[in-house]
């Protein structure tokens, strides 16, 4: 007998701990040691488990499949060295060479870069990048810090692990350094704001994405702060003006049949949450790239 939601395992979307060798492993990487402005995302992995409880009763009607029914587990946190950031990146890329496909529940956006190393490490090649964010992370460092979540894609593309011709950002408006701006376009990253988000439709948005990105492997990063603060307020780094629940979700709807390779959802803070708003919508978009893959 199915149990109540508030019965479900606490882990994500109640999967078991250990599943075959093919299995879609779920990891929580509770780092937020790199973060520019607030903390908390360190306690994302386990919120976002907990709200994923709501998604456990029925079939995606987008495509009327179960995530649960793939070979599925949650294979708990990974192991971090306490205030350490190089050591804590070299930790993750080892620990997640040991998976073929990861979806990655953090924690801060820094933790994406060991994740590509181990990625390409793997596949011996750059993979292409969909990025969802309202900033570009492409800074050379942050405030001297040369490893942290503002500069973690100005790495990935300098090491090689991304393809910038087959990389697209989506939902960007922050305040940018025009330099910076200019380099992330410069090495051929394709930059969709926000702004033009909302004046478009999801399905142009969609196509957009296939376009740069081909049938070619690729990789999701989603930064919950891509949403706006009234959708997620539980981030660390919020800027007006952003990406609707609605949105997010009606994009990623249309994107089934591209080669995912892994996937990554970081800076949800729970400290800075309001009625688990954006552990939900965190952990539904999550279900919702399960859901692609199952579909596939």
């Amino acid at each position: 007998m199915q149990p109540p939601t508030f019965a479900v395992p606490p882990s994500f979307l109640g999967a078991p701990a250990e599943a075959d060798d093919n299995a879609v492993r779920i990891v929580g990487i509770p780092l937020d040691i790199g973060v520019t402005n607030r903390p908390g995302a360190r306690f994302g992995p386990s919120a976002i488990r907990l709200a994923s409880r709501m998604l456990t009763d029925g079939d995606n009607p987008a495509s009327w499949t179960d995530p649960r029914l793939l070979p599925i587990a949650d294979s708990g946190d990974f192991r971090l060295a306490l205030g350490d950031i190089p050591t804590s990146l070299q930790l993750i890329e080892e620990q997640a060479r040991a998976h073929s496909h990861l979806v990655a529940l953090g924690g801060e956006h820094t933790i994406t870069l060991p994740l590509l190393r181990a990625l390409v490490a793997r596949r011996g090649g750059p993979v292409g990048l969909i990025h969802f964010d309202a900033h570009c992370d492409t800074w050379p460092d942050n405030f001297g810090q040369p490893l942290g979540h503002g500069s973690v894609f100005y790495h990935a593309i300098n090491e090689g692990l991304v393809a910038p011709h087959r990389m697209i950002q989506i939902g960007i408006r922050s305040p940018i350094p025009r330099a910076v701006w200019e380099w992330t376009q410069g090495k051929g990253v394709t930059i969709v704001s926000a702004e033009a988000v909302h004046e478009s439709s999801p399905a142009a948005i969609a196509q957009a994405i296939r376009d740069v990105v081909g049938r070619e492997p690729v990789y999701l990063s989603f930064d919950i702060d891509a949403l706006d603060p009234g959708q997620a307020p539980g981030t660390g780094t919020p800027e007006i003006g952003g990406l609707f629940s609605w949105q997010a979700m009606s994009i990623l709807k249309r994107l089934h049949g591209l080669a995912f390779a892994g996937m990554d959802m970081v800076e949800v803070s729970p400290p800075y949450d309001v009625a688990e708003i954006t552990a939900l919508a965190a952990a539904t978009l999550v279900w919702q790239y399960l859901s692609l893959l199952a579909e596939d």
